[in-house]
């Protein structure tokens, strides 16, 4: 009985990582999908130096950031945050295009530098959007 508890304990503590990566942190769906391809890039890519991984990756965050763009200032956004709201989109869409030109041609250090500004705009959004 005790063997089977262990057994049942260890399945949960390999699998729990998992179906963390499918949970959603932020209120709006277009975030969190934009943060499932940020994430692994931010934690494992960008600390290992991994520049081709990050760029091969780039196409899709630069498609998941312009649909965060599309949304604009999201509902629940309260009126006194709305222009903040909007001040830190249109920097993140300018970090985004940087990112994109430097993902395609730019050296590493240049790349380096425009992920990890859309990286600090992107959790500049985040902290502003309204809770679940």
């Amino acid at each position: 009985m005790k063997l089977l508890s262990l057994l049942a304990v260890s399945l949960l503590l390999l699998l729990m990582p998992l179906a963390a990566n499918g949970l959603e942190h932020f209120s709006v769906k277009e975030y969190n999908n934009f943060h499932d391809v940020l994430r692994p890039l931010q934690h494992e890519a960008l600390p290992s130096k991994e520049w081709g991984r990050i760029r091969l990756n780039a196409g899709e965050l630069v498609k998941r950031g312009k649909a965060i763009v599309k949304v604009g200032v999201p509902a629940g956004v309260t009126k006194e945050k709305a222009e903040e709201f909007r001040k830190e989109l249109k920097k993140f869409n300018s970090a985004l295009k940087k990112f994109n030109r430097d993902a395609k041609a730019g050296a590493d250090g240049d790349l380096e530098a425009s992920f990890t500004a859309v990286h600090d705009s992107f959790e500049m959004l985040a902290g502003l959007l309204p809770q679940k």
